[in-house]
């Protein structure tokens, strides 16, 4: 095929991506929302939904949006996390199939694995209605290989030139942590590890960026820190638009992240491409994407104290924080949407040109 056939073929294939599309009201951007701009900047026609706040409203524009627009699209790729969010993916997989689109079903989120766990054959029988199904995580890949063998490897991306490096030698004890607030990210943990750091460090900072979940982690944040003494030496932002996080951590030296689970770990990837030394919990994909003492270093989960012992090592160890730097940006340029992009155009083309069918494609468990 010509390069001017293969564009055609790219451009008027058309795709519907389903998932949370609320950067509009949160300011922030989830990493379809980033995938979608790319190949609609590369041509491709794609439609999205929904960028609803209330969970009814969202489910109701994704079915509404899927019929709609019927004509104009053959690849359905469907978002997939834990939780009420699946019964969503669930509904919307079962519309398209219903309507003959091709669907692709792109795995998320580290508890969706224990959620498989809990209900092994439900999630067997929504994989199969993928044509193809896709994950960022090597962890979720591995975990579901019993549900499905031939799951795509294909991981999230960053814009290494959104993000300068500035290369960490000597610094102060300056930390930040980016996530939402809420219990699954664990953000007490940091208040808790900045308690400990500063008995030895007294002018340890921590810096702390992200959205309200309204699960009432925030609050307990604040309480923490004041029971701890501490809150002079906390400074929470809030959530700030995506072009702004680049300036907030450079704010800092070190990254804290403290999550209790985890598919990929987009915020880790970004401050690593800051040249921020990485300390993180090893759960989910964490352990299997970083290497401790070479670009990380990993702790359990839930142990502030441990985490406060790798920031001092960190702080008196020689040469650790500029290995831990330079050997982070370099992970981070590995993943930068140059690298990434192409492996979801050469999928979607592939989708678009063959006729694929759920539980029986030519894809098989790799990275593209």
């Amino acid at each position: 095929m010509t390069r001017a056939n293969t564009s055609r073929a790219r451009i008027g294939a058309g795709l519907h991506w389903f998932g949370s599309q609320i950067s509009g009201t949160r300011g922030t951007k989830g990493v379809s929302e980033h995938v979608i701009g790319l190949l609609r900047s590369r041509g491709w026609t794609v439609y999205a939904a929904s960028s609803y706040e209330n969970r009814a409203r969202r489910l109701l524009d994704m079915v509404a949006s899927a019929f709609k627009y019927r004509q104009r699209y053959t690849i359905g790729v469907v978002d997939v996390y834990s939780g009420l969010a699946f019964r969503y993916a669930e509904i919307v997989s079962w519309f398209l199939c219903l309507m003959g689109k091709k669907v692709v079903l792109t795995l998320h989120g580290g508890a969706l694995l224990d959620f498989a766990r809990a209900h092994p054959e439900r999630l067997r029988r929504f994989l199969q209605r993928g044509h193809c199904v896709v994950t960022p995580s090597h962890y979720l890949r591995l975990g579901f290989l019993g549900l499905r063998s031939d799951i795509i490897y294909l991981p999230n991306g960053i814009d290494c030139n959104q993000f300068a490096y500035r290369p960490r030698r000597r610094f102060e004890p300056q930390l930040c942590w980016v996530r939402a607030f809420h219990k699954i990210y664990n953000p007490v943990m940091a208040v808790e590890c900045l308690a400990f750091l500063r008995a030895d460090s007294p002018g340890a900072r921590l810096h702390m960026v992200g959205p309200d979940s309204n699960d009432g982690t925030l609050a307990l944040v604040r309480e923490r820190a004041q029971g701890l003494g501490i809150q002079n030496a906390l400074n929470v932002v809030g959530a700030v638009p995506n072009n702004h996080l680049p300036d907030e951590l450079q704010m800092a030296d070190i990254f804290l992240n403290t999550t209790n689970h985890e598919s990929f770990g987009v915020s880790v990837m970004e401050a690593a491409a800051c040249g921020l030394c990485i300390v993180t919990t090893n759960v989910g994909e964490l352990s299997l994407l970083w290497k401790d003492g070479h670009d990380a270093l990993l702790v359990k989960p839930d142990d502030a104290r441990a985490m406060a012992a790798a920031v001092g090592r960190i702080l008196r160890e020689p040469g650790l924080a500029e290995r831990l730097s330079r050997n982070g940006r370099a992970k981070a340029e590995q993943y930068d949407w140059s690298v990434i992009l192409p492996q979801w155009e050469k999928l979607l083309r592939e989708m678009a040109m063959n006729g694929l069918s759920p539980q029986g494609g030519q894809h098989h468990a790799t990275s593209y």
